[in-house]
């Protein structure tokens, strides 16, 4: 009997012009009860209109909810609902939680605690790395990090928490067997496979921009906390802290250049007090032992590289926030001209750096 009225719930979330108040108005009457022999009469008593009536009364029918299953099935897709025992209980608390939510992978992740990491698609080479690193140091000390598989700082996330137990949530704007961004095809199957892949919007629904303010909420209100790794004033990495704060969620922010466009937003954050900074991994951890259970927390990784020397590293990082000249280089570095010109050559040779028209250097 739960199958059949879970699959009914699913079926009315997928029917068109039936919304989450339709939905809720539905479960309060105990609406799923014999759901299966209602006419669209019988739907109009709930207080259902003629259109959703029909609509409901169609999207029940044995045929239609067969050919629901095997799409599912077809992709790999599950389902849990809002009246499953393993539904996330995060989510059951926050305004108008999903009634339905799809899923790959591994759902056991949703049960455990979880972590935001988010930030812009357009990222520094600085903010991919604080990502990345962060992400794993939450993952090896049990936390699970959730964040949308968008470009930049989120796939960062995500390839990150792989490194550890925690492993990572990937919750997407796009129905869970569409693959968006093209280009994380390899993230998505690898996560697919190790992690877990998430969405609220049915199969075959078109992608459209709607969709992705509701996966950052999903994003805020599955996770204890939101870390904003780097963000530009307008990016939508603050709508997710925004989602946090509004659901009594933590939020924090890894400070960036003030120079830099895409750390705006971030330091923004930080100076209105809405953010607690984030310098390195345990700044987040020790907010949470009560939920890791005595979990010792790992030293982050460093953000230098063993295979460059110090004034190697010294200059890749100034390149790392975006293109300089070797004349800016010199001049905020403090190294001697001689002695820049024999470190570019040896990035260069690294192929950590390269040299554009007009000697300006771009890192890689």
């Amino acid at each position: 009997m739960h199958e059949q009225m879970r699959d009914m719930l699913a079926a009315l979330h997928e029917t068109e012009g039936v919304g989450w108040e339709t939905i809720r108005t539905i479960m309060a009457k105990d609406g799923l009860k014999g759901a299966k022999l209602r006419r669209p009469a019988d739907w109009r008593e709930l207080g259902l209109s003629v259109r959703r009536a029909e609509a409901v009364t169609a999207s029940l029918e044995d045929r239609r909810m067969e050919q629901r299953r095997a799409r599912w099935a077809k992709s790999g897709i599950s389902v849990v609902t809002e009246m499953d025992l393993d539904y996330p209980e995060m989510l059951r608390h926050i305004y108008r939680p999903p009634w339905v939510l799809y899923y790959i992978g591994r759902l056991e992740l949703l049960a455990r605690p979880q972590i935001a990491v988010v930030g812009t698609r357009n990222a520094t080479i600085y903010g991919k790395r604080a990502a990345e690193d962060l992400s794993a140091a939450f993952s090896h000390a049990g936390l699970t990090v959730t964040s949308g598989m968008a470009k930049g700082i989120d796939a960062a996330a995500h390839a990150g928490a792989l490194r550890g137990d925690g492993g990572t949530v990937a919750v997407l704007g796009s129905p869970a067997d569409v693959i968006y961004p093209p280009e994380n095809r390899m993230l998505y199957r690898r996560i697919a496979e190790e992690g877990l892949i998430v969405s609220i919007t049915p199969p075959d629904v078109p992608i459209h921009p709607g969709m992705f303010p509701m996966r950052n909420r999903i994003i805020a209100g599955l996770s204890l906390g939101v870390v904003v790794v780097e963000a530009a004033s307008r990016s939508g990495a603050l709508l997710t802290a925004d989602e946090a704060i509004r659901e009594n969620r933590d939020v924090f922010a890894v400070p960036g250049p003030i120079s830099s466009p895409r750390s705006r937003g971030t330091l923004e954050l930080l100076r209105d007090g809405v953010a607690a900074q984030v310098l390195d991994a345990e700044d987040v951890i020790k907010q949470y032992r009560r939920y890791l259970g005595g979990v010792r927390i790992p030293e982050m990784p460093s953000y230098g590289d063993p295979e460059l020397t110090e004034q190697e590293a010294k200059i890749y990082r100034l390149l790392a926030d975006g293109p300089a000249s070797a004349e800016e280089l010199c001049h905020r570095s403090g190294l001697t001209f001689g002695l820049l010109h024999a470190v570019l050559i040896s990035l260069q040779i690294k192929q950590r750096i390269h040299q554009q028209p007009g000697s300006v250097y771009i890192a890689l």
